[in-house]
């Protein structure tokens, strides 16, 4: 350990968020470092993935992929890290290593409950390994290629298209032959996935032209990516193709709600005769280092790009976590941590 890191900063959720009002909800604490028991390794946290979809383990729900975390914990996240003490064969101290980890200095965790991966150093850039080369890779791979059974040449439409798993779907499909199209907010992140991503064409969601600018796709969307749900999925599924796939990734306009909100328009599944799929990456975590071979030769030859927003200092992640869900980010959203 660093000389004279003998306390562990970490966030306490102690009331659930009002909307993204995060600071009224938690607090920045401080304890002992813990000690990993048997089959535990402790990590020392270097960076934090933060990720719109654990929203939901702030809030009281119970009906959503895992139970709420209590009131009174400490917040959970993706974490990049090595390893400092190890009770566990196999995963030695100085390993570097990617799990479910706590939004703290160190994280203790077991193999069995925090997808504890033991990472390849020798990729260009080691943070990918929480992006393209991580979950939100893996969920864009099998959320294009598997879930939406999209085939070359279909029209992929693709919402929070400049967010870390909206820009890798949209980069995939472009590489399967695919028209690609992206939704983002704002003119800055739609000139990003033109010119950088060099999507077919990028709609912006917040404009007042939204309307007229999907019907030039109407009758012709053959695969949705859907990542943000609420009254934007409204307003694709009256455009879908005959026959066309909706794939659920995410649900960011109601991850601060606290009603679910149901299509108003859900009469178009039948119309159409749509296939609507969600898909969670933990369901296909076993298959994540195949995956990953594929995405890392894609990402190394610049098929696939990934930019990386990094703001400095575990006192500094809850602005950045909003910004989530203030459309502030282009990319992965990372928290860098220096002791």
């Amino acid at each position: 350990m660093t000389a004279g890191a003998d306390r562990n900063r970490f966030w306490r959720l102690d009331r659930h968020p009002r909307g993204n009002d995060f600071a009224a909800a938690f607090t920045l604490q401080s304890g002992a470092i813990p000690s990993p028991a048997a089959n535990e390794v402790l990590i020392a946290n270097e960076y934090l993935s933060l990720d719109a979809g654990t929203r939901l383990w702030m809030s009281p729900r119970t009906d959503t992929y895992q139970p709420p975390l209590p009131l009174g914990s400490g917040m959970r996240g993706l974490v990049l890290g090595r390893i400092v003490q190890s009770q566990l064969p196999g995963y030695p101290a100085g390993a570097l290593v990617r799990a479910f980890g706590a939004w703290a200095d160190y994280s203790c965790v077991d193999p069995l409950m925090s997808g504890l991966f033991v990472l390849d150093e020798k990729v260009s850039d080691v943070r990918q390994h929480l992006g393209a080369l991580g979950m939100n890779g893996w969920t864009a791979y099998a959320g294009i290629t598997e879930v939406g059974r999209t085939r070359p040449g279909e029209t992929v439409l693709v919402s929070a298209a400049a967010g870390a798993t909206g820009m890798l779907a949209a980069q995939i499909a472009r590489v399967m032959g695919c028209r690609v199209i992206g939704l983002a907010g704002g003119e800055r992140k739609c000139a990003f996935l033109r010119e950088q991503l060099r999507l077919d064409a990028a709609v912006d969601y917040k404009s007042p032209r939204l309307a007229a600018q999907l019907d030039e796709f109407a009758g012709g969307i053959d695969v949705y990516f859907d990542n943000v749900g609420g009254p934007l999925l409204d307003e694709i599924l009256p455009r879908m193709a005959h026959y066309g796939r909706i794939v659920v990734s995410g649900l960011l306009a109601a991850y601060s709600s606290e009603r679910p909100m149901a299509p108003q328009r859900f009469d178009q599944v039948l119309m159409r005769r749509l296939t609507i799929s969600g898909l969670f990456s933990p369901d296909f975590m076993s298959r994540g280092p195949a995956m990953t071979q594929i995405l890392r030769r894609w990402l190394e030859s610049g098929l696939l790009q990934m930019p990386l927003e990094v703001t400095d200092g575990l006192d500094q992640v809850l602005g950045a976590y909003r910004r989530l869900f203030e459309g502030g980010n282009i990319g992965k959203v990372l928290v860098r941590l220096t002791r």
